[in-house]
């Protein structure tokens, strides 16, 4: 692209992700690439074979990859679930996503992803509000790849929700640690979920911080376990998944239209929260709660939070990009809550109870940096309300 009027010299590429044995493998046949004359828009066209797939597209430039972050302004048949068949088409506008740079060479490369095995970053549209029928998804290879400038742009703490996809694996969970393996991929939300999103589902705001201005970018809070999964059928984990219709969780299910959402398992709230990492914090070196350089790095607490929530995403991520797992609010997970936790294989919590498990820290008096570490455990009744108790969101995937 030396200029707005000349032509690239394009060549393309399909490719296919191999997820196992067990699933079908998407393909990408026929892809063609062309540069509109006197614009720096790029059409891809593709056909994809056998199955549905969801979509993604890559630039290399003199055989080296474009960073993601310049790959992001698409529109057409890419980042979401494609339907078999030929003809499919792409837009990249290369004007917006990259125009100070000026290329002779440009291959795309079409990547199908099996829908039991996607990309790493989904992002759940709620612009429609609580009377849409339907919030569409996308898929992103990673949050660098979000438009507008990726996922520390404001729109992704209030309409649209992004979760991050967590690998299945084997950590030690707790205090007196208890192996535990999960043998699921699932997402986790990459922000606790906001104000804003609580509203764009349930149509009302129960926060005790709703009156600030920047109130749709802070924690959702004051809602509890029986507002977020119901009193009725959402009552019934871990014998059952279901939720009521009218819950959060019910509403999101309905316009999304498939299951796997819902609060984490305590397991899954860990797990996401460690990153791998064994350490009292989650940044891989802190020892005791006197690396009190190291938690006001990571989370709002009792002793920097002012006494309010914060705008989510302030602090830094841990290794797999999840903000505010240390802090700002507690947040609920599915399991009942018992003194002693379960091993092996994707645990569920106790068979019955009287109180739910709280993870995560809050902003009140009682936040400690102690009780901001990674296995703090918590626990209430599923009406309990505070201003310092909120959620995140998980899917698993199959």
């Amino acid at each position: 692209m030396k200029n707005m009027t000349n032509r690239a010299v394009f060549t393309a590429v399909a490719v296919f992700v191999i997820v196992s044995a067990a699933y079908a493998v998407p393909k990408v046949s026929n892809v063609e690439m062309t540069q509109r004359e006197g614009t720096r828009i790029v059409d891809i066209s593709y056909t994809l074979e056998d199955e549905a797939a969801i979509v993604t597209l890559g630039i290399e430039t003199n055989s080296v990859a474009l960073p993601d972050s310049a790959v992001t302004r698409l529109s057409g048949d890419v980042c979401k679930v494609i339907q078999p068949g030929a003809n499919k088409s792409i837009v990249w506008n290369a004007g917006e996503d990259w125009p100070e740079n000026l290329t002779e060479i440009a291959r795309a490369k079409v990547t199908a992803w099996s829908t039991n095995a996607p990309p790493q970053v989904m992002v759940i549209d709620l612009r429609g509000g609580p009377n849409t029928n339907y919030y569409p998804m996308t898929y992103h290879v990673s949050t660098a790849a979000l438009p507008y400038g990726g996922v520390t742009n404001h729109i992704y703490k209030n309409t649209r929700l992004v979760m991050r996809k967590i690998p299945n694996g084997s950590f030690n969970m707790g205090e007196s640690p208890c192996e535990v393996t999960l043998t699921n991929d699932f997402y986790a939300g990459v922000f606790e979920v906001t104000q804003g999103q609580w509203k764009q589902v349930m149509g009302g705001n129960p926060s005790g911080f709703s009156t600030d201005s920047d109130w749709m970018y802070r924690p959702v809070e004051n809602v509890t376990y029986n507002d977020i999964r119901g009193s009725s059928d959402g009552a019934g984990w871990p014998g059952s998944a279901k939720v009521d219709a009218t819950s959060f969780m019910g509403r999101l299910r309905s316009k999304i239209g498939f299951s796997g959402f819902d609060l984490p398992t305590e397991a899954q709230w860990e797990y996401a929260c460690r990153a791998e990492t064994i350490s009292y914090f989650n940044d891989g070196v802190s020892s005791s709660s006197s690396d009190i350089d190291i938690l006001d790095g990571l989370a709002w607490y009792k002793d920097n939070a002012g006494g309010k929530t914060h705008l989510v995403g302030q602090k830094k991520p841990n290794e797999w990009g999840l903000y505010d797992m240390h802090g700002n609010v507690y947040e609920w997970c599915l399991d009942w809550y018992a003194d002693l936790l379960e091993d092996g294989d994707n645990p569920k919590g106790a068979e019955t109870g009287d109180k739910r498990v709280l993870r995560s820290c809050g902003w009140n008096l009682y936040s400690t940096a102690a009780a901001c570490r990674s296995a703090a455990r918590n626990k209430d009744v599923t009406s309990y309300m505070k201003s310092y108790v909120g959620f995140r969101l998980v899917r698993t995937l199959p």
